[in-house]
């Protein structure tokens, strides 16, 4: 299989390099869409469009028998591209800097290598939009494309997910927890306004937003189990607009991540009881909290078939443990409704520095879109067979 998909290299590129030159946002992976559908339909692969909104469906094998999906994500990332290279994006303050133009190549390529296969049942193939952020009723890609049946009768879920700090032609994939739960909220601290030479006859929202703030940052040492991985991170902090005027309120906007749904609780309740703080000194307060992905739990079943087929394909030396993340994955509401994995594929420049994601210079080694194709592919067999096919 790692053969036949080094044949589709020159194909893989001019594909991963066309995605990347028009990077889309969210559900409005058009373009993205439109460029899938046309290559699945071009190996004779029925597609389904605008499941979940925009994304796509493709369809390889027949409907008698066990049936595994494959999923990748299409949307990309507001963020001004930095890096200086002939496919760089076109889209000025939009870039595929989470590498979702790879994964959908990668995916392409796996239906490439697969059309030339005989198998019993069926392999799904999951084009995703809007893994890096919701819609306006706060649901992201993956739950709004199990909405509407991709995931129906699956009996097996499997992704990969570039990393650009390991060396391409490695993967590294683990059982259990390896992605966090996500959470968000949105609080206003409300005070009284006035002059900054009277604060005697304001109340000082920044006062009260500092004692919140210390509080809040104390919540995971203090109030959860050291043992638990937990993290609460606060990324905006917002109010007033000159020296000398108390403002009437400040924003504070953060983010949640656990491994464990009573680690989880826990943080949003003292999240809740921190926003108290300025009521009890003579102010008030407005706070949201956003529930988001839930944490992604790798099948101890699924992972062990993901191993063992990079073994045979790549060597036991080319496997490795990866490295735990706090980071969000929004497949994570996959393996909730099927047994699933994701592991992770290098794609690290061996003479180059590491790239990390969501960063304006992510790039890539293109030679590891082979070696993600011939994992998808062989994979998915190797699950079909396990499964009764």
């Amino acid at each position: 299989m790692l053969t036949k998909a080094q044949a589709l290299l020159p194909q893989l590129i001019e594909l991963r390099r066309t995605i990347h030159r028009n990077p889309e946002l969210g559900f409005d992976v058009f373009k993205t869409a439109e460029l899938v559908t046309r290559t699945l339909k071009g190996l004779g692969a029925e597609a389904q469009t605008q499941v979940g909104k925009t994304g796509v469906v493709g369809y390889l094998g027949d409907n008698e028998g066990p049936v595994v999906a494959i999923r990748a994500d299409m949307d990309a990332l507001p963020i001004l591209e930095a890096n200086q290279v002939d496919y760089a994006s076109q889209n000025p303050g939009k870039m595929h800097a989470c590498g979702h133009d790879a994964h959908t190549t990668m995916l392409l390529g796996a239906a490439m290598l697969l059309t030339r296969e005989k198998f019993n049942g069926q392999i799904r193939l999951i084009f995703q939009p809007s893994e890096e952020i919701s819609d306006s009723e706060g649901i992201s890609g993956a739950p709004r494309m199990i909405a509407d049946g991709a995931l129906k009768d699956v009996d097996a879920v499997i992704a990969l997910h570039v990393d650009g700090t390991v060396d391409a032609g490695k993967i590294g994939a683990e059982a259990g927890m390896v992605g966090a739960a996500c959470d968000t909220f949105y609080g206003h601290v409300l005070g009284v306004g006035g002059h900054g030479a009277h604060p005697n006859l304001a109340l000082d929202p920044i006062w009260l937003a500092a004692q919140t703030l210390n509080a809040l940052y104390a919540i995971p040492s203090r109030r959860v189990d050291p043992f638990l991985p937990s993290v609460l991170s606060i990324g905006v902090v917002r109010g007033g607009e000159a020296s000398n005027v108390i403002p009437k309120s400040v924003y504070i906007e953060g983010t949640l991540r656990s491994m464990d749904k009573e680690t989880r609780e826990l943080l949003i309740t003292e999240v809740e009881h921190c926003f108290q703080i300025p009521k009890a000194l003579g102010g008030d307060f407005q706070l949201r909290i956003e529930r988001g992905y839930p944490p992604l739990c790798n099948d101890s079943g699924v992972n062990d078939t993901i191993i063992q087929t990079g073994k045979d394909l790549l060597g036991a030396d080319n496997i490795a443990k990866p490295r735990r993340s706090m980071g969000a994955e929004d497949f994570s509401f996959m393996t909730e409704t099927a047994p699933g994995a994701m592991f992770r594929l290098g794609v690290k420049r061996p003479d180059g520095p590491p790239k990390f994601l969501h960063t304006p210079d992510f790039d890539i080694d293109e030679n590891a879109l082979p070696i993600g194709s011939a994992m998808l592919a062989e994979t998915a067999l190797r699950l079909l067979k396990q499964y009764g096919g």
